[in-house]
């Protein structure tokens, strides 16, 4: 094997997978507090790092009514648990461990992505802990999804997808799918959030899988 190669290969926590997730101003908060809620119950998670733009923090209020004057409460709030494996960190502290690419980490996801964090992240431009901890896994090889929430989409955001998809990251537009006829909103939510944690190497039992339909 080539030092290249060596180099691309991800660390792995023995323990479990170390995951982060990124929210920010972008509509979709139910769907970072769904995702949040099967990592919590997943085993194969032992810890989530959560960090959520100013932005994102005011879309958790307006959208799903969570406020928190103390940030470390934040998780139990969304998954309605103790949530004692996922650890809040506040945006502005860019001197984080996930800031770090000698940190552990195997994968992050921001749900909901805006269009600006985004464009952030496809120019390179880290400029606080959310978009410093997707530039590190870009840089280490290791999976980042970006749910991006916009629509319609222009010239600038088609060109920032395809940059941040060459730099080696998932673009995942927060598109609930309806052949598995869901019955509940919440349902097709599940079901987009099970897809991302497939991609970042944690497929779900709940997750429904097509086996082909009747001619």
């Amino acid at each position: 094997m080539g030092e290249d190669s060596k180099q691309q290969m991800p660390r792995r926590n023995p323990t479990g997978r170390t995951i982060t997730v990124g929210i920010t101003g972008a509509s979709g908060a139910v769907y970072a507090q769904t995702l949040l809620r099967l990592l919590d119950a997943d085993q194969r998670a032992a810890r989530v790092f959560l960090v959520a733009s100013e932005a994102g923090l005011r879309l958790l209020s307006t959208e799903l009514g969570i406020v928190s004057a103390e940030g470390k409460k934040l998780p139990s709030l969304l998954t309605g648990t103790a949530a004692k494996k996922i650890e809040y960190l506040p945006n502005k502290d860019i001197g984080a461990t996930i800031a770090s690419g000698s940190a552990v980490v195997d994968a992050m996801v921001i749900v909901p992505c805006s269009a600006g964090a985004l464009g952030a992240i496809a120019a390179g431009v880290a400029n606080d802990l959310l978009t410093r901890a997707a530039d590190v896994c870009l840089k280490e090889r290791r999976p980042l999804v970006l749910c991006l929430r916009e629509t319609p989409l222009n010239r600038i955001h088609l060109e920032n997808m395809l940059r941040v998809h060459d730099a080696g990251a998932t673009v995942m537009p927060a598109i609930p799918a309806f052949y598995y006829q869901p019955k509940t909103m919440e349902d097709a939510v599940e079901q987009f959030a099970c897809r991302v944690l497939t991609q970042l190497g944690l497929p779900q039992p709940k997750q429904f899988r097509w086996t082909g339909g009747a001619k």
